[in-house]
């Protein structure tokens, strides 16, 4: 059995003019061993994610192992609904969050001590979590992020977070976001491009490679708003 995932919440790149409006993409993997959640999106999909998990008949406990890609609150979020699991982050990313770039201020207050509350395992390089399912680092956006690549069905898939976070970057093949350096993620970028047939970004829907090698998105990213 090859792995498979879905979008749980679907994320988008809205902003104010000053702020931040946009919610990540949280991905369920369903792996030969079990299931495995990457990130666990911020406090403004903290409903929706319990009720798409609902409606696929699971509970937070049923999720056993979570992937953080980093630990940004819009992505690291919720962990303490998962507090049973065993998380996965990037040894960089662990130390990077306490002593974070001066103009990073997306690293939400007490995420290690809440983390720490559970089982943590600490990455670093590449590796397999399970069968067809491994991970890379992907620098840039911060210094320890890392993404999964999924040998799938439907080809290669690199769930990157936001190492690429939206299609611009896939685009113009360059990073426009970076607690690291625009070089490193720019990197990251290509190395992704080069070695993905779909990828899931941070804040945008999957994007598909073409013939030609380049990348479209195939969904809408529907955003509904309610006043009251």
């Amino acid at each position: 059995m090859k792995p498979d995932y879905e979008l749980l919440v679907r994320g988008n790149n809205l902003r104010l003019k000053d702020d931040f409006l946009g919610m990540s993409n949280v991905t369920l993997i369903q792996g030969p061993s079990g299931p495995i959640l990457f990130d666990t999106g911020g406090y403004i999909s903290r409903l929706g994610l319990l009720k798409a998990l609902d409606a696929r008949g699971l509970k937070p406990a049923d999720i056993p192992l979570v992937f953080l890609s980093h630990l940004h609150f819009d992505h690291a979020h919720n962990v303490d609904l998962f507090a049973h699991a065993e998380f996965l982050v990037s040894r960089r990313e662990w130390d990077y969050v306490g002593a974070p770039h001066p103009d990073d201020l997306l690293v939400p207050w007490g995420i290690r001590e809440q983390l720490s509350k559970s089982r943590v395992t600490l990455i670093e390089g590449e590796g397999q979590i399970d069968r067809g399912i491994g991970f890379f680092p992907a620098p840039g956006h911060t210094p320890g992020c890392f993404a999964i690549e999924l040998d799938t069905e439907r080809g290669t898939t690199v769930i990157a977070g936001d190492a690429i976070k939206y299609a611009k970057e896939a685009i113009l093949r360059r990073c426009d976001m970076a607690f690291d350096e625009i070089e490193v993620g720019t990197a990251t970028i290509r190395n992704i491009l080069d070695r993905a047939d779909r990828i899931m970004p941070g804040h945008f829907p999957e994007l598909v490679r073409l013939p030609d090698g380049n990348f479209v998105w195939d969904e809408a990213a529907p955003f509904e708003l309610m006043v009251r």
